[in-house]
């Protein structure tokens, strides 16, 4: 594990101020103890630094993982957030948007969120902007980028496109290889 590179660090901060804005200030200068950023395997972690002062023990072969996984870069490097975020981008989101129970289901197996299922969304949402899908329940979802604004979803027809998918809770099952679990 290392810390990220004066590169990857714009790139980073770029994906998830898409999603957070000036909310990520709450991720770095955290009160109860200063958390880190660290690269290994292309893949970035969110961890304490006292457990990154730990980890510095072990050699890289070693380690498999760290901390909560936010994302990874991908070999041209753009960098693409994961799932396993969710919980600190639902925390400290900008926008949201809260589906119907009709539409979690559908959701959750991947497709986009559709104007029919959209149950309310958060004032002011610009177009393309990163928003964090939740349940009526207030449960997180997943997460996505608004196809239009609050203003253009007044006028749009039930089976367009509000949200385009970007990650849900249902990877998990998805991306399961079947033959690996009778291993």
């Amino acid at each position: 594990m290392r810390p990220l590179s004066e590169d990857e660090t714009r790139v980073f901060f770029t994906k998830l101020s898409q999603f957070l804005g000036d909310n990520i200030r709450f991720l770095i200068d955290r009160e109860d103890q200063p958390f880190v950023f660290r690269l290994h395997e292309e893949r970035v972690y969110y961890l304490p630094d006292a457990h990154w002062k730990l980890l510095q023990n072990f050699s890289r072969d070693e380690l498999v993982s760290a901390g909560t996984l936010f994302g990874k870069f991908t070999k041209s490097g753009k960098f693409h957030l994961h799932v396993t975020c969710l919980d600190y981008l639902c925390k400290f989101a900008r926008y949201k948007v809260w589906v119907k129970p009709g539409g979690e289901q559908i959701y959750l197996y991947g497709h986009n969120v559709l104007k029919a299922h959209l149950a309310r969304m958060t004032e002011n949402t610009p177009q393309y902007q990163g928003v964090v899908v939740l349940n009526l329940a207030d449960v997180p979802l997943g997460f996505g980028v608004t196809a239009r604004a609050t203003e253009g979803c007044l006028r749009l027809q039930p089976q367009d496109i509000v949200v385009f998918h970007q990650a849900d809770l249902g990877e998990y099952l998805r991306n399961e290889n079947p033959s690996s679990a009778y291993d």
